[in-house]
């Protein structure tokens, strides 16, 4: 069976994330589009998906789904807005061949205790806990094969606030990873559309 190809009785590629808002999000199509003919051999990210993956859900169940959101809803009714900075550029792994070209980030410190939620509500519902340490960044792009690490240039995009958590749906597709929001989720006292 192909990694991408769902498990039987799990049909939905899931994630929880923070969407980029929109101030940020013509700033990183800008730098995507300075790296794409600096750095070629990159399959980068379409502008309109930029996010802040909070926790991965992997294959899951439509009925997993609808279970967490309840309680999605209730950890971002806990989290104030701030602001997220989008700054600085990055390499996965930290030495070797890249394989992940990303963007770091200045998250608010509720969205940290929003995160562990997050991943403790997961884990309650019965996926496996996360093994790696939470590292906040924008995905910019993925290489195909083994190349040699880039220099990277400096990059600061500035702040825009962080309002809203979201259960997305994600389909994989030859050109690409294609995300759908499922349920959107207030964070305390914004104001917005809930799903």
């Amino acid at each position: 069976m192909s990694a991408d190809a769902p498990p039987p009785g799990k049909a939905i590629r899931a994630f929880v994330a923070l969407p980029l808002p929109d101030e940020l999000r013509a700033g990183v199509a800008d730098v995507v589009r300075r790296f794409k003919e600096a750095l070629p051999d990159v399959r980068y990210v379409h502008d309109d998906s930029a996010h802040v993956t909070l926790r991965f859900l992997g294959w899951t169940s439509a009925e997993m789904l609808a279970a967490l959101e309840g309680p999605l809803r209730a950890a971002a009714a806990q989290c104030p807005p701030g602001l997220m900075t989008v700054r600085g550029l990055g390499l996965f792994p930290e030495r070797g061949s890249p394989r992940v070209l990303w963007m770091g980030l200045v998250l608010p410190p509720p969205v940290y205790e929003l995160q562990r939620r997050c991943e403790q509500i997961a884990v309650d519902a019965g996926l496996e806990p996360e093994p790696r340490a939470f590292h906040p960044h924008l995905t910019l792009g993925r290489w195909r094969e083994r190349a040699r690490r880039p220099t990277l240039p400096g990059a600061d995009l500035g702040s825009a606030a962080v309002d809203r958590l979201i259960l997305y749906r994600s389909d994989i597709r030859p050109s690409g990873s294609t995300y759908l929001p499922l349920a959107e989720f207030p964070l305390a006292g914004a104001a917005g559309p809930v799903r």
